[in-house]
Parts: structure tokens; C-alpha cells; sequence
């Protein structure tokens, strides 16, 4: 009786629809994650503003050192990078499992509904947004926080960022692949509530117009800093440096 009653508890790990709820829950905490992430990025851009308006705030650095120190951050940090893990193995191995299943017509529509392009190519959408998280991982992430652990100096926030941007290419790339996340988020944000449970016709459309909000919303955080720093700004490397100087010379 112990051991059917253990079977029934694993139905999540073990079936399709339980795979789909772990994946929906880990996605829905994902956006949360990265819609924090974005607001913050947008200090950037104000402390950039205010340089060049000749009153300068260091509120992005000061938010990356909250970042790298504050001790529930470093427990969260963890949390997210499994979180980011398990959404993408079961997302490979839910995809993997549909095409087996319809193989070459796993389009195919047996009802009425309307697949849309996103829907069809999620997996693929998926592919370009690990792209992008390993950039960050490679380009700010490895020279913060990952130097803080290490009990290493990291690197000025706002440098990196007005270094990483300053080649246009590869924010043109940084654009790209935020297109990429638009459509993965138009789908995968109205699909994860289905998958909980919230499928009624009228929650439904609903949840579909919310989808593009909030897909929008997070973009555009990421975006604004990408297009400023990319095509606008003609500032300083660093505010540090202008800080030091401000304080030896005042």
C-alpha cells in the first residue's frame, strides 16, 4: 500500500501533464525573476541620465553591490539557476516526447484552435533564450557576483554595461535575441496558467491579452538599457572613476 501510494505521489515527476506543471511553475518564477532584474537594469539608464544632466547618482551600482551581498540574494541565486535548469530539461524532454508521438505532422490541428507561431516554435525560441542567458552569465554575472564568491574585487556594474553595449553589434544581437523572448513569453505566460488550471473561456482571452502586456513590459526593460547604451549614450566608462575624482578634487 506504501509503495502504490509512493508511485501515486511521483505522477508529477512521471506524466506528461505533471511535467508540464513542474515547467509552468519554474517558467511563472523565472518572469518574476527577470521582470526584478530588468527594473533594476533601468538604473542604469537613470544614473546615465542624471551624468549627463551634471548631477550624477550611482543608484545601479549601489543596487549590483545590494545584489552581490545581500544574504537571501545569495540564497535566491541557487533557487534561479535551478529553476532555469529544470524548465529547460523538461522543456527538451516534453518537446522530445511530442515529436516521437506525432512525428513528422506534430502540427498538425485536430480541432478548430489556431496554433500560433510561438506555439509551434517554442522549443527553438527556448534555444535563442539560453543563448542570451549565457551571455549575461558570461559577460556580467562571472564578473560580479562570481568574483564576490570567489573573494575577488568585481568589476563595476555600470562599466559593464556601457562596455558591453558599445559594440553595436553585439547589441544588435542583444535586440535579437530579446525578440526571441517576446514570442517564448506571449505563449509560455498564457499556456502556464492553463496548465494550472485557469482554462475557462473567459480567463482564457483574457490571460492571452496579459501575456503580451507582460511579455512587453519585461522586454522593454531589457531593451531600453540595450538601445541607450548601444545608440544614445556618450558618457564615461565609469562613475566610480568620476566619483574618485569628484572626492579628490572637492
Amino acid at each position: 500500500k506504501s509503495l502504490k501510494k509512493r508511485n501515486n505521489n511521483m505522477w508529477i515527476f512521471k506524466s506528461s501533464i505533471g511535467r508540464k506543471f513542474i515547467m509552468s511553475l519554474s517558467g511563472l518564477f523565472l518572469i518574476i525573476f527577470l521582470l526584478l532584474h530588468g527594473s533594476i537594469n533601468l538604473l542604469a539608464v537613470y544614473d546615465a541620465i542624471n551624468l549627463q544632466s551634471g548631477h550624477p547618482t550611482d543608484l545601479y551600482n549601489q543596487a549590483c553591490e545590494f545584489m552581490g551581498t545581500n544574504p537571501l540574494v545569495q540564497i535566491m541565486v541557487p533557487v534561479l539557476a535551478l529553476g532555469f535548469i529544470v524548465h529547460i530539461i523538461y522543456a527538451a524532454w516534453l518537446t522530445l516526447q511530442n515529436r516521437r508521438a506525432r512525428g513528422n505532422n506534430r502540427y498538425a490541428i485536430f480541432t478548430r484552435a489556431k496554433i500560433d507561431w510561438a506555439s509551434k516554435n517554442m522549443f527553438i525560441l527556448g534555444i535563442i533564450v539560453l543563448g542570451l542567458l549565457i551571455f549575461h552569465l558570461s559577460h556580467f554575472w562571472s564578473k560580479m557576483q562570481l568574483q564576490e564568491w570567489m573573494g575577488n574585487t568585481s568589476e563595476e556594474g555600470y562599466k559593464l554595461v556601457v562596455l558591453t553595449f558599445s559594440n553595436i553589434w553585439v547589441t544588435i544581437l542583444y535586440i535579437i535575441w530579446l525578440g526571441a523572448i517576446w514570442f517564448h513569453l506571449t505563449h509560455g505566460f498564457w499556456s502556464a496558467f492553463q496548465t494550472l488550471g485557469w482554462n475557462n473561456k473567459k480567463w482564457i482571452s483574457r490571460l492571452h491579452v496579459l501575456s503580451y502586456i507582460v511579455a512587453t513590459i519585461l522586454v522593454l526593460t531589457f531593451l531600453i538599457v540595450a538601445i541607450y547604451f548601444g545608440f544614445i549614450y556618450s558618457g564615461p566608462e565609469s562613475l566610480q572613476e568620476i566619483e574618485l575624482w569628484t572626492n579628490l578634487f572637492s
